[in-house]
């Protein structure tokens, strides 16, 4: 991962009672992972901002926290629609083989053909598996979107970090 590369964790929705609290939507899996990173970057149009999230907890299929010095309603709604971010430095190392889904986000997606067929764009969770969100762009073999569900070894046979490629079995025509 490169030094200055930021990953988002997370997002504030809004206040959260009239104590300073905030809701949260965790990004990370279990959303309770977040639980693992006291020290955030809140990401505002204005750039970024150290912040201290000083107090969490599950709250529901969400988490509810506050932030040092956020003591009222008023103060928390002024966290409501930012970013909370990490350096990508401060993740945790993972094993041969597995990635975070940032580091799969745009890279091209070749099949077993050797045809472009898009760029990454995203990635979704269905409980069975992952899905990969493929965009078509200039040079893909077509205009479509596909959804290519994201099997190691089946259908995702090789992720090239530094090519910056994801190389499938799957069909164009599918």
């Amino acid at each position: 991962m490169k030094a200055d590369e930021w990953v988002v964790l997370g997002k504030v929705s809004t206040a959260f009672g009239i104590k300073g609290w905030v809701k949260i939507h965790s990004y990370t899996e279990p959303p309770e992972n977040l639980l693992h990173y006291p020290q955030l970057w809140r990401v505002t149009a204005q750039g970024r901002q150290k912040i201290d999230l000083v107090e969490v907890k599950v709250q529901g299929r969400g988490l509810i926290g506050r932030f040092a010095d956020c003591d009222d309603r008023d103060q928390a709604l002024g966290y409501a629609g930012d970013e909370l971010a990490v350096p990508a430095t401060a993740l945790p190392e993972l094993e041969a083989g597995d990635y975070y889904w940032h580091q799969l986000e745009g890279m091209r997606v070749i099949n077993r053909q050797g045809e472009l067929l898009g760029w990454v764009d995203r990635l979704f969770e269905t409980g069975a598996n992952d899905v990969v969100v493929v965009r078509p762009g200039e040079g893909s073999i077509d205009e479509r979107e596909r959804l290519i569900p994201y099997l190691p070894e089946r259908v995702v046979i090789r992720v090239d970090l530094e090519q910056a490629e994801l190389h499938v079995d799957w069909p164009a025509d599918f």
